[in-house]
């Protein structure tokens, strides 16, 4: 899921592929001579790391630069979780042969996922690339960048047991200056059978909670108001002491943030159904400022299906997953899903717990996709790709048609009601009006008036859509 997409409640393929980018858009004011352009594809995680990268190179002379056609060095950070990201991004690397060729010095490189899947195959396939770094390699950019200046190509793809970058303070890139990312671990031991992650980030590995706490507290002292806690599986953070004498746990960690100022919302993604536990939910339960919002994947609605994909629980799990929420946290938590529509082997009656699921649940959104077979993955190795393109795309259409059905069906649960909102910014559409989200995650959009990005405001919603919650002011906070 990405931060470029968080106000959008359906999403097919297409939309996801455009949405997914993010570009340097400001002109770094260093004074630097050497100008550094990064775009970034996929999920947070690679944007967060994008922002890695960017404090590695500014300590090493490094600006940035918001036109790609100046910069010294530029630098794609790459989703690989499907085949359309790639393609993506191998068309990108074509626009870009016209940069090397009016100025061959300039230094171009695939970072993240992709490099590490593709390896030093990417140099032989993309002429004009002259680095392949691994997600766990950036700070071994400066050398790598040096050797191509020398005109050595370069490639570093080791992965790490123990990198979490945990030292280094991100450059925020993009920022409206309210909303922020913390990398709080990496990697991923789930093993599900679709999935390249685990072969492109490596294993888990928890970060120190006292280095997320500092980053979080000087970023609130910078004036930033929301926080989201990022790892490829929030809810097994196991962060343990040296010694063995100091643990602690994800539902800890929470509360550690939440406690670092009143008026700092925490969220967090993305939690894994077999992993949420109720102290978790307990603990959102307890702070106000922690949303009240969780993105819970199931990928499918049918337990023969999830036994393919390795997922690790039943439908009946999942439902128990979600009854505790309600339980917990009340039916005005926004629920999200990832749903994964012609998996090997599906029926249409395994189809058909997909939907019933959907309708069970009653998800405020989701990101709906096509199965996408993806080479050397558990699934590609041992599963037939057997259903049909044809039986794909209806599947997936009738999943998102429910989807909008129920979005908006969840939206007009929230007419007439008072909603809390950390105002981000101006509204797509017009100055006039302003736009933030409320405790579940959703987008509302009311006029600006004398209200400033970053407070709080007291939003009536009087009208709404599938996708956003319209309302007036009532009153700041």
């Amino acid at each position: 899921m990405s931060r470029l997409v968080k106000n959008l409640e359906i999403l097919t393929d297409a939309d996801k592929e455009a949405c997914e980018v993010m570009r340097v858009t400001e002109e770094g004011k260093k004074g630097s001579s050497r100008k550094l352009y990064i775009e970034s594809y996929g999920c947070q995680m690679n944007f967060s790391d994008s922002e890695i990268v960017t404090s590695i190179l500014q300590e090493q002379g490094f600006d940035t630069t918001s036109d790609h056609t100046k910069a010294d060095v530029i630098l794609l950070n790459t989703c690989a979780i499907r085949d359309n990201a790639e393609q993506k991004v191998r068309n990108r690397l074509k626009h870009l042969v016209a940069v090397k060729h009016n100025n061959p010095q300039t230094v171009i490189g695939v970072l993240g996922c992709m490099a590490e899947r593709l390896k030093a195959q990417l140099l032989e396939e993309e002429k004009i690339v002259d680095l392949v770094v691994g997600p766990d390699a950036y700070r071994d950019l400066p050398n790598l960048i040096a050797e191509a200046d020398a005109g050595q190509k370069g490639v570093n793809v080791f992965l790490s047991r123990e990198e979490t970058y945990a030292d280094i303070t991100p450059v925020r890139l993009n920022t409206n200056g309210v909303t922020a990312f913390i990398s709080i671990m990496r990697g991923c031991n789930n093993m599900c059978s679709f999935c390249v992650v685990p072969f492109t980030r490596g294993r888990e590995r928890s970060r120190g909670y006292q280095s997320i706490v500092l980053e979080a507290q000087d970023l609130f002292a910078k004036g930033y108001r929301e926080v989201t806690l990022l790892g490829q599986n929030v809810d097994s953070y196991n962060w343990v002491s040296e010694d063995g004498s100091e643990k602690v746990n994800f539902a800890q960690l929470l509360e550690k943030v939440a406690l670092v100022h009143p008026d700092l919302r925490v969220r967090f993604s993305t939690s894994h159904p077999k992993d949420i536990t109720d102290e978790v939910l307990y603990t959102m339960a307890k702070y106000e400022n922690i949303c009240k919002y969780i993105h819970l994947p199931a990928q499918s609605g049918n337990s023969r299906i999830l036994n393919l994909m390795n997922r690790t629980y039943s439908r009946e799990w999942y439902l128990d997953r979600v009854a505790a929420i309600r339980a917990i946290l009340g039916d005005e938590c926004g629920i999200s899903t990832d749903m994964i529509a012609g998996f090997c082997t599906e029926t249409e009656d395994e189809h058909q717990d997909t939907l019933s699921l959907m309708e069970m649940v009653h998800y405020d959104f989701a990101y709906m996709f096509a199965y996408s077979e993806r080479p050397n993955t558990p699934a590609a190795k041992k599963l037939k790709d057997d259903i049909a393109e044809l039986v794909k795309k209806r599947r997936l259409s009738e999943i998102i048609s429910l989807q909008q059905r129920l979005s908006l069906e969840r939206n007009k649960q929230d007419l007439h009601k008072v909603h809390k909102v950390l105002v981000e910014g101006f509204s797509k559409k017009s100055t006039d009006f302003l736009y933030g989200r409320n405790t579940a995650n959703k987008v509302v959009v009311f006029p600006k008036k004398n209200y400033q990005k970053g407070q709080y405001v007291q939003v009536l919603v009087n009208e709404c859509t599938a996708a956003t919650l319209l309302g007036e002011a009532v009153d700041s906070i």
